[in-house]
């Protein structure tokens, strides 16, 4: 899940003012039928130099092109101010915030102006790598800037850093309206496309003509007078919506815990989710608790909620925790203390959807549908295409499912009706019966240490590099926080950092990878040099506990391989065009394949055998147990199937055909939708849609879908290594360097269906998504 922090997104200069804030990945689903929320080295010579005095690093991108070398001392000691592409998260605090941001803004103000007036005494003609290259380092020291508070205010939240945030980000808004419609760039780059130049321009270059122009258009270039006022104001008031949808989520996810102090109450919980809780309780004041005797404090924080609904046999408990993770920030969710402020998301979606409705009819589209999709790979009606052939394979297996899990569950006693919060306290007894194993057996064998260790062995068998701990020594913004340095042909080429572990009193839920710094060789600090890639990594998977390492779960594992697949795309690219290098510039349907194709290897015995090894016998994961783990992978898969296309069809419907003014709430077109895509109807009070981040406070407004698209690329790229054979490594290696040399090295700068069939040699197709889930494709 990439999530895009800073505001100034360098890939797309134009689409800063199209997305209200920029794209947010906060979500990703975990077991059966539950919902849980789930970012370059500096250059070479000055490596060195950043180990001796990480804070102070002189490798500030274009910054040293756009401010004055006579900083005052206020400046010189605000971080914001010195933002080297190993940013100083250690030193940022709240103060720092408006006053940074507010200077940054001002130098990139003058920037803009200056190339405006540059570009006005050229009457607008100016050369294609002139003008990109300008703008490649007109907002670089901003953005990297802006991404760093941004991250933070993800991972070390706090209610100071909140408001200086809420303070800024209008300011920032307001200056990317004014580059997004700046008529004399705009008129640059139509010059250039109309011109005989455009047609002996790289592919790379007419993608950032192209896309930039696009761009321009979507974020009102053409609008005048009043509209254009309007159209600013609604960017604005959606910025604000957004951060509020987000909060709100987060604080009431904060809010909830629950304080067991019986074993009774506790009765099926394996040992990891007791000794989880009684670490919690540790820190909400009962400094006397253990895992044997509690009390234990149990959260709606994925590592904490989950085990409760799959092992929990207190039925009471599990219904009050489903309808705690399901109604949060809606109308039960009540106030905030200071100032009554209400915590309820169903009136800010209503607002989000009406703010994007006027929006899409102020740019002379149909509905926003049409104005997310003008710049991915599908459009309104393609990808409700293959939603519905993928619905026509799954229902019935899924119906089927449902059955066999209601019968089963009446084997076991259980003589009512299944409920949402039975289903997989069930589904997990039935995985058990059927597979023999459950998930806990497997967290001994998955400590982090050895599973990073087998993950980046697999890097090296596909990609050729290495990665290994950084030979730099940066600021970070927690002490549990990992730092890595990828190496090709023995030189560093890339960095990240990795924030593993569950913080749920600061840090928000979910994984998502971000770009910290992007490839540059514009913005490198000599000619012929290169500014290296730097990303982060961000997962919420189980923290150590009892001295022993992180013993993850097998969906931890995956979770941290798709984020990897993300990182990889950024870190690997040889692009040389910094606006459409690594993620930038990549259509947001396609994002993903590079992420869900890494999880296809943790089905791979021969990458497994080489992490899963007991953390304190020593012993390999038998392979006895990784059979019945591969043949349970498609358990229930058509549920899980209907499930993602249904919020990917209500995504779709709520931005294109929905009325937010009607009499019809988003929750009863949610319910709508689940009459086709569902065989297990939800229930009435169901507010999943106020914790539905992924939409309403993120970039994936009418894209949801892109995840089943992107799936489908993914899919049909493993299927490439199974026709070669698994078990040859010679082809596996060869296959590996051309996915390498295509999908994650062009980055933005060629279409990614062209980019599909230089490593595929055709056009994607469903059959390799439904042969892995276990479905026919008879339908299709």
């Amino acid at each position: 899940h990439v999530r895009w922090q800073g505001w100034i997104k360098p890939g797309r200069l134009f689409m800063l003012a199209r997305q209200t804030i920029f794209i947010v990945s906060l979500i990703s689903v975990f077991a059966i039928l539950i919902f849980v929320e789930v970012g370059e080295q500096p250059l070479f010579g000055a490596i060195k130099k950043a180990s001796k005095n990480p804070g102070n690093l002189a490798l500030r991108g274009g910054s040293d092109r756009s401010t004055s070398t006579a900083a005052s001392m206020a400046d010189s000691e605000n971080p914001v101010l010195s933002c080297p592409v190993f940013p100083r998260f250690d030193a940022i605090k709240a103060e720092h915030v408006v006053p940074g941001i507010k200077k940054l803004i001002g130098d990139n103000e003058k920037m803009l102006s200056d190339l405006e007036a540059e570009l006005k005494s050229k009457d607008y003609k100016m050369d294609v790598l002139s003008l990109i290259e300008k703008l490649e380092v007109l907002g670089d020291e901003l953005g990297r800037s802006w991404g760093a508070i941004k991250h933070l205010e993800s991972t070390k939240d706090n209610e100071a850093l909140r408001k200086a945030v809420e303070e800024t980000q209008p300011e920032l808004v307001k200056f990317n309206m004014k580059v997004s419609q700046r008529e004399p760039i705009y008129k640059a780059f139509k010059l250039i496309k109309d011109s005989p130049q455009y047609a002996s321009l790289s592919v790379a270059r007419k993608r950032i003509v192209d896309s930039n122009l696009l761009e321009a258009e979507l974020a009102g270039i053409a609008l005048e007078g009043e509209k254009k006022e309007r159209f600013n104001q609604i960017q604005q008031e959606l910025a604000a919506l957004s951060t509020q949808f987000s909060n709100n989520v987060l604080d009431c996810t904060k809010a909830f815990t629950v304080r067991l102090t019986t074993k009774e109450e506790v009765a099926g919980l394996p040992e990891s989710a007791l000794g989880l809780g009684a670490q919690t309780a540790k820190t909400k004041g009962d400094a006397d608790a253990t895992a044997e005797a509690g009390p234990w404090v149990f959260t709606l924080d994925a590592p904490s909620f989950l085990p409760v609904m799959k092992h929990a046999k207190d039925r009471k408990l599990r219904e009050k925790l489903y309808f705690a993770y399901n109604t949060r920030a809606s109308e039960s969710s009540g106030s905030r203390p200071e100032g009554g402020k209400s915590l309820d998301n169903s009136e800010v979606i209503k607002q989000i959807l009406s703010l994007k409705q006027e929006k899409a009819a102020l740019l002379g589209k149909r509905h926003f549908a049409d104005v997310s999709t003008a710049t991915k790979m599908a459009t309104l009606e393609s990808a409700m295409e293959l939603m519905e052939k993928l619905r026509a394979s799954s229902y019935a297996p899924a119906e089927k499912e449902l059955k066999d899990l209601q019968e089963f569950a009446a084997k076991q006693g259980f003589s009512e009706e299944l409920k949402p919060w039975d289903v997989t306290f069930y589904a997990e007894r039935q995985l058990e019966a059927e597979y023999a194993f459950n998930e806990e057996e497997l967290r001994p064998y998955f400590a982090l240490p050895r599973v990073l260790e087998g993950l980046f062995g697999l890097a090296k068998r596909l990609f050729d590099v290495d990665v290994v701990k950084a030979d730099v020594t940066v600021p970070v913004w927690d002490p549990e926080v990992q730092f890595w340095q990828i190496n090709r042909d023995g030189k560093p080429v890339a960095y990240f950092y990795l924030d593993p572990y569950s913080r749920p009193a600061e840090k928000r839920g979910g994984a998502w990878m971000d770009e910290v710094a992007g490839r540059s060789t514009v913005l490198a600090d000599k000619a012929g040099g290169v500014r290296l890639p730097v990303a982060h990594m961000v997962c919420n998977q189980s923290p150590p506990v009892g001295g022993a390492p992180s013993l993850m779960t097998f969906r931890e594992v995956e979770t941290l391989f798709h984020e990897f697949g993300h990182a990889l795309q950024h870190m690997l690219t040889t692009q040389t065009e910094g606006l459409v290098a690594g993620i930038r510039g990549v259509e947001w349907d396609a994002v993903e394949q590079p992420s869900q194709f890494m999880e296809n290897w943790c089905y791979d015995y021969p990458t497994i055998e080489k992490l899963a090894v007991h953390h304190e016998s020593g012993a390999k994961l038998p392979k006895e147990l990784f059979d019945k783990v591969k043949a349970a992978k498609n358990f229930r898969a058509a549920t899980m199937m209907l499930r993602q296309l249904q919020f990917a069809v209500t995504d779709l419907q709520l931005h294109s055909d929905f009325d937010p003014k009607g009499t019809a709430s988003v929750h009863d077109k949610y319910r709508e939708v689940a009459k086709t895509f569902q065989v297990m109807q939800p229930l009435a009070e169901d507010r999943f849609l106020c914790g539905f981040s992924h939409i309403f406070a993120g970039g994936y407004s009418a894209g949801y879908y892109s995840y089943k698209w992107a799936e489908v690329l993914s899919a049909d790229c493993f299927g490439a290594f199974e026709e070669a054979g698994l078990a040859d490594d010679a082809k596996v290696q060869e296959i590996g360097r051309k996915f390498r040399d295509t999908i994650l090295a062009k980055g933005g700068g060629e279409d990614p269906n062209e980019v599909f069939k230089a490593f595929r040699g055709r056009a994607p197709t469903p059959d390799a998504l439904l042969r892995h889930s276990g479905l026919t494709s008879a339908a299709v």
